[in-house]
């Protein structure tokens, strides 16, 4: 709940702390913010808008993927990487619908949990994803409306990375766990439909991202097989970045020639990190 996790937030104005006033939350200097009927909280700056939050399609795509269980050996990698239960609180980046969220705190009774993405259909699903977590509405790449040094563990899931602000909201002796996709993720299918491929630099670019704020202190590699019926094929690409680059009809064609099951090998990085300099200071 969001209740649960309002300590953790701060105004994105001022850098206040943040109390529930009705449907509203507000700072001491009256910024006032809009606490959906859903339950998320809509933190975004008066400037910013939605952009290239996940749409409603995307989300509903992603949420029967995941929860197919597909991708269950990334949550189980994740476990790994955290090497049991965390204490404290747990803050998702580019949370989605809380998928990966919900797992670690099921795993961890005295954690509680925040998601943060741009999206409000996805944190539609997020704010209801575990009973122990909120989530709130607000964009990566600007100042992340959280307190500094609250984080006990951050996720970053196949999401934006924000260096300075990961950094400022880790707590000491905090651990970032980031995953993201190898050159060979998907790779069948990316040559099949023509989609976007994972960039064979992004591992430099996501040491580059990070190694000014981190010190890396382990690694996972994860690589396993699925068997996806066409309709799954259609929900996998639906569910990221895909969705944004291909046509409809156009996909759907070549979807409808796939052999089914159709094979194809997901592979996956898991990069697990400690702070590597001081904090930055302010939300924004």
């Amino acid at each position: 709940m969001l209740a649960d996790v309002l300590g953790l937030l701060a105004c994105p104005h001022c850098g206040l702390g943040l109390d529930l006033a009705g449907p509203s939350a507000r700072c001491a200097t009256g910024h006032t913010f809009d606490l959906a009927k859903q339950g998320y909280l809509s933190l975004l700056a008066g400037d910013a808008g939605a952009g290239t939050g996940d749409t409603a399609a995307m989300v509903a795509a992603r949420a029967d993927f995941l929860g197919a269980g597909h991708y269950r050996p990334i949550g189980e990698a994740i476990a790994e990487a955290l090497g049991g239960p965390v204490t404290g609180p747990v803050v998702d980046l580019g949370a989605g619908t809380g998928h990966y969220l919900a797992q670690v705190l099921d795993r961890s009774p005295a954690a509680v949990g925040l998601a943060l993405d741009l999206s409000k259909f996805a944190l539609r699903r997020a704010a209801r994803v575990h009973p122990r977590a909120g989530a709130v509405v607000c964009d990566a790449w600007r100042g992340l409306p959280v307190r500094d040094g609250v984080a006990a563990v951050l996720l970053n899931v196949f999401a934006p990375r924000n260096g300075p602000e990961m950094a400022r909201i880790l707590a000491p002796g905090g651990r970032l766990v980031v995953v993201t996709p190898e050159t060979g993720h998907l790779g069948a299918l990316v040559d099949e439909l023509g989609l976007l491929r994972v960039d064979a630099d992004k591992g430099r670019r996501v040491d580059e991202q990070l190694g000014t704020y981190f010190t890396q202190v382990g690694e996972i590699r994860r690589r396993f097989r699925l068997g996806l019926s066409r309709a799954e094929v259609a929900t996998v690409v639906g569910m990221g970045p895909n969705a944004w680059h291909t046509d409809p009809a156009e996909l759907a064609g070549r979807i409808a020639t796939l052999p089914e099951p159709y094979a194809v090998n997901a592979q996956v990085r898991v990069g697990v990190y400690r702070s590597a300099a001081p904090a930055l200071t302010g939300p924004g």
